[in-house]
């Protein structure tokens, strides 16, 4: 089904000419946090840049006051959606109305932490013409410290979090893609609609020779808002255990690879209380494999891989041990069960 996305408020186009960066916030409510992402997009300096805002179902009076923000502005965008098209395939449409050489994401409960950092995003793409994306640190807002629930890379890791690494993913509450590694590597995969659709990402790119670098030193402080948030012990979890499986067999060479993978997440889903949303994650991850041909990664990628995310990881008993035994009151961070 073709979805229409219609012009609410601000610029009808893109601005004429090059520009640096086009700012991509996707709205769902959460009308405080929205409204703050925006404005710190629009607070940004030492860049050409234009920030789209596409709603995806925003009560009347909520979207009324996104409207308000933005019209008669030249350098910003709002854009509808006529439902929720997710997280993956919302961004897709808001990237193509821009001609950004750099597309920036922003959740909608996110700043940048200063009013330079898109700034150093672009800066960091520019200085290696071989990254495909930047990923950002992410921070709690009101702590200033590491959000272990946005931690999208290796545990061992995340002492480095004040630098930077390569990488083979990115946290989407603040990221930075190259236009010419998005186009090439064909967006986000509309059918995972939320959750690992940067690692599905990030793999096309490796694929085709770019590179992923994480950069501790360029700052995105997060809310983590509730209102519309998708908690673990509900879809979350059928997202996360759906789409990481479907993704394996995307980029794999059969189902006999992901078995202790899908033994893990079977344990996992217990210990949570989600036997049977786990169940039904493995079956419908099986039916998306299905409508997809699975393309094994070249060479290459896979040993680039090894190098930036399976090295750190540890061994297959570590892991069982600090990923599915743990307790099931911990949190399940984005980078959890990686590669």
């Amino acid at each position: 089904m073709s979805d229409t996305i219609r012009h609410l408020a601000g610029a009808a186009h893109p601005p004429a000419g090059p520009y640096d960066a086009d700012v991509i916030v996707l709205a769902l409510d959460r009308l405080d946090e929205t409204v703050a992402a925006i404005r710190s997009a629009l607070e940004q300096t030492g860049v050409r840049r234009h920030v789209t805002i596409l709603d995806q179902g925003s009560m009347v009076e909520n979207l009324a006051w996104l409207e308000t923000i933005v019209a008669g502005r030249s350098d910003a965008t709002l854009l509808r959606s006529e439902r929720n098209l997710g997280v993956a395939e919302g961004r897709n449409r808001a990237t193509a109305f821009g001609r950004g050489r750099v597309v920036v994401g922003l959740d909608n409960d996110a700043e940048f932490a200063g009013t330079d950092t898109l700034a150093g995003m672009v800066a960091a793409l520019d200085a290696e013409p071989d990254l495909a994306a930047i990923g950002c640190r992410i921070v709690g807002f009101d702590s200033g410290r590491d959000d272990p629930t946005s931690w999208g890379y290796p545990r061992a890791l995340l002492a480095r979090s004040g630098s930077d690494f390569l990488a083979t993913t990115f946290v989407g509450a603040g990221h930075a893609i190259r236009r010419t590694a998005w186009d090439a590597a064909g967006g986000y995969d509309p059918a995972l609609f939320f959750c690992w659709e940067e690692y599905d990402f990030c793999l096309r790119a490796i694929a085709l020779g770019w590179r992923v670098r994480y950069r501790g030193d360029l700052t995105v402080r997060h809310k983590v808002g509730e209102q519309h948030r998708v908690r673990w012990s509900g879809a979350r979890w059928f997202q996360f255990v759906r789409n990481r499986l479907y993704i394996g067999r995307k980029y794999g060479s059969g189902w006999l690879p992901l078995v202790p993978r899908t033994i893990a997440y079977l344990v996992k889903g217990l210990r949570i209380g989600q036997p049977v949303r786990t169940v039904r994650a493995i079956v419908a991850a099986a039916r998306m494999a299905h409508c997809a041909t699975a393309t094994p990664l070249p060479a290459a990628a896979l040993a680039y891989i090894q190098a930036h995310e399976t090295a750190h990881r540890g061994g297959w008993f570590h892991r069982l041990r600090t990923e599915v035994v743990a307790s099931p009151t911990d949190p399940v961070p984005t980078g959890v069960f990686g590669s």
